[in-house]
């Protein structure tokens, strides 16, 4: 049943991608009065699902869930339609318009794609607010797991910058990290300086390691029922500042104490409300209390209203999109072994939430929306980026490309890419 969600979350998300993708290259299509052969969801090789005509328009869905297209008259794509691009050319196709008309159904549906993930963000921003835990609320600094202390790292430490550039959300700060050269960290009153190597990369992508956690104090959030702490009267709220003689107000030392007494027992002194009491607990074999720490007094949430959530779903949009961008100097550095971390549809649907969160999905959706849209203009033969790359040539040269080159360029363009997305689905994905 999770793989089922998963499956089913990722072909939803593909499916709204996709569409709205085509649907960016058949307005401006339709517009310059150029004949649209065929919009397909998903791949129809050797059979479709499911089509329609519908005009001049053949509407579809493909059994291979890898993407869609749209069939443009007169336009060398993956179909390499020979036959048609050897009759004389009609003024409703792709080749008869003009450069500047073919460039903007080119660019169409990259442009819906950063479209989609700037309205996706601003409307998220609208609905819910934008939630973080801000580095300035981190007064004992941070936890530090055993990843980030091979990288230099201590519990206790505040990050203040990461390349010069300061760090004001805890969830940025791994990011930058991994995607930084130096960080500025405070540590015992003083600021130093660490330096990240490829081989300190290598190791937190290898173990996918969240490197530091609020080092919070031991303030309860939650107190199971039936369990030890409830059967003492401990309450949601109280602050356990002692067990056993020792200081414990911080939540990694009460661990401590907890995890080094079973079968023991432990005398806390509390905090609630100000006033002092004395609960006495007695440890079984688990060495579990049933309590667990509150994390929300670090949080804020800051709130837009609809002209200030589309100014700053366009900033979260950016910085996505350039924190995209920004992991290709990870994977170009054989030393990190990133590019073993890439993954095609298997790995994306392995990594899809196994539960329904809308918030979730619809902020997955416009990460890989702008990922999307990223990669299409990328300058490579099959993509959109490819055919702009040659009608710039046009614009800039006065001269078209041959067909022989346009057609040479897309089958080395799809075996390229289809090849590439092989070999990340087998070995990273499967193997």
């Amino acid at each position: 049943m999770e793989l089922l969600s998963k499956i089913g979350q990722f072909i939803l998300m593909i499916s709204i991608l996709v569409i709205l993708h085509e649907f960016g290259h058949y307005i401006p299509a339709k517009i310059f009065k150029t004949k649209i052969e065929k919009f397909f969801l998903f791949f129809d090789v050797k059979f479709a699902l499911f089509k329609k005509k519908i005009g001049d328009t053949t509407w579809g869905i493909g059994w291979l869930p890898l993407g869609g297209y749209v069939k443009i008259a007169g336009m060398i794509d993956e179909s390499m339609d020979r036959d048609q691009m050897a009759k004389p050319p009609q003024p409703w196709e792709f080749r008869s318009k003009p450069a500047w008309q073919r460039l903007i159904i080119m660019c169409g549906g990259v442009i819906v794609n950063f479209l989609l993930g700037w309205f996706v963000f601003s409307g998220l921003l609208y609905t819910h607010g934008d939630t973080y835990i801000p580095t300035d609320r981190l007064k004992n600094g941070l936890q530090i797991d055993s990843i980030g202390q091979a990288i230099g790292l201590k519990t206790g430490d505040k990050i203040i910058s990461v390349d010069g550039k300061p760090v004001k959300r805890l969830m940025e700060a791994t990011i930058e990290i991994l995607l930084g050269d130096q960080a500025t960290v405070e540590r015992e009153g003083k600021q130093i300086t660490l330096n990240f190597t490829a081989e300190h990369k290598k190791l937190m992508l290898q173990k996918q390691s969240q490197i530091a956690m609020p080092q919070i104090e031991s303030i309860l959030d939650t107190v199971l029922p039936n369990s030890i702490a409830a059967s003492i009267g401990l309450q949601k709220g109280d602050h356990i500042i002692e067990a056993n003689g020792t200081n414990t107000t911080l939540w990694k030392d009460l661990v401590t104490q907890i995890t080094s007494n079973k079968n023991n027992t432990l005398q806390l002194t509390i905090l609630r409300d100000g006033v002092s009491l004395q609960k006495t607990a007695a440890l079984d074999s688990s060495g579990k209390l049933g309590i667990g720490p509150s994390f929300s007094h670090l949080y804020v949430t800051d709130k837009y209203s609809l002209t200030e959530s589309i100014p700053a779903g366009l900033h979260k949009a950016i910085w996505t999109l350039s924190f995209q961008i920004r992991q290709f100097k990870l994977f170009f550095n054989k030393k990190t072994e990133a590019y073993k971390e890439m993954h095609g549809p298997v790995g994306i649907v392995k990594q899809m939430p196994s539960d329904w969160n809308t918030t979730r999905f619809w902020s997955q959706l416009a990460m890989f929306s702008l990922w999307l849209g990223f990669v299409n203009i990328l300058p490579i033969p099959a993509l959109d980026g490819g055919h702009v790359m040659f009608l710039l040539y046009e614009i800039i040269s006065g001269r078209k490309p041959s067909q022989r080159v346009l057609e040479v360029g897309q089958v080395i363009g799809f075996v390229l890419t289809m090849g590439l997305m092989l070999i990340i689905t087998l070995f990273n994905d499967i193997f």
